[in-house]
């Protein structure tokens, strides 16, 4: 019998898991693809997939460009925290701007005022321009149902366009990134996470989040079950009162769709504690842009939207 002791395993915790294998991705794109670009809105998901990158190339600078496709209809809130993260950090913002898009006709704004759709040209505009063929998001599995099927690595065709029925096998970890002249990857290190897991990793990191995320007073008023902001992007109509409220966010998405929630959470603890008992979905509970039919996500992505 040997005298020698053996040092306990240690095991991972389960956020430790998750961030090993999205870092393991993130690293596997940028040894694997030769032009990628990480999608950053200033908003939660893409922080935290922001705060990945910085930790899978530490001390070196993050090896790729972030991409913001700009509606034009933002929370200035969100903006202004999306500057500051990009001068913090010195990183080399590309903005695809859909404003930009409408003055020049190469895009049409849809006669209900929303830009939701009217992104997805953009953004394939803005990787067509810069080469972008490998664009890295925060989406995860658990929002919605078109998302629960897409694969980590999501190929798209030279219309940048999905097809789930064509997905390629991701058997143990092992991601096939070889794609043909003109397509492109769409790649989602977060996939495995819940939005519990997000705001469980935002507590541990410490990592700093846009205030609209905790609860806060604003005007809002009511539609479709909804509590959507009084802005100049988004108006109530003579049927729908404006009143003073304690709201948060719980995804940040254009003004005009997407609504806040009732809350009094105004600090990390209070948010994890609001999350682990809610039984809705962010985007189900606050994006209108998810209302307009069973597969709206669904056809948004086979259009090319993210």
């Amino acid at each position: 019998m040997s005298d020698v002791m053996e040092s306990p395993r240690r095991i991972l915790s389960q956020l430790e898991v998750l961030e090993s294998e999205a870092i393991y991705i993130i690293r596997e794109v940028v040894a694997e693809i030769e032009r990628p670009a990480l999608m950053f809105s200033g908003g939660k998901d893409s922080l935290v997939m922001l705060h990945l990158a910085r930790k899978a190339f530490a001390p070196a600078a993050v090896p790729m460009a972030i991409l913001h496709v700009d509606t034009g209809h933002n929370f200035p809130e969100v903006l202004d925290f999306r500057d500051k993260i990009v001068a913090q950090y010195s990183l080399n913002l590309v903005v695809g701007s859909v404003q930009d898009a409408i003055d020049r006709g190469t895009v049409k704004e849809e006669p209900n005022g929303t830009r939701n759709r009217t992104q997805t040209p953009v953004l394939l505009e803005t990787a067509e321009k810069y080469g972008f063929n490998a664009l890295l998001g925060g989406a995860r599995r658990d929002e919605e149902k078109a998302r629960a099927k897409e694969r980590i690595f999501s190929f798209r065709d030279e219309f940048g366009q999905w097809d789930p029925k064509k997905q390629r096998p991701e058997l143990w970890n092992l991601f096939n990134a070889r794609v043909h002249v003109g397509e492109s990857i769409r790649v989602f290190p977060l996939s495995n996470w819940t939005e519990l897991d997000i705001w469980e990793y935002i507590a541990a990191e410490g990592i700093e989040v846009p205030s609209i995320y905790y609860a806060h007073e604003r005007e809002v008023f009511e539609r479709n079950g909804m509590l959507f902001a009084a802005n100049e992007f988004c108006r109530p109509m003579a049927a729908e009162p404006t009143f003073v409220e304690s709201v948060r966010y719980r995804t940040v998405g254009d003004a005009t769709l997407t609504a806040a929630v009732r809350s009094q959470a105004d600090t990390v603890e209070k948010v994890l504690d609001e999350v682990a008992s809610t039984r809705i979905t962010e985007r189900g509970a606050t994006r209108g842009d998810d209302r307009v039919s069973e597969a709206a996500m669904e056809d948004r992505k086979k259009e090319g939207y993210f």
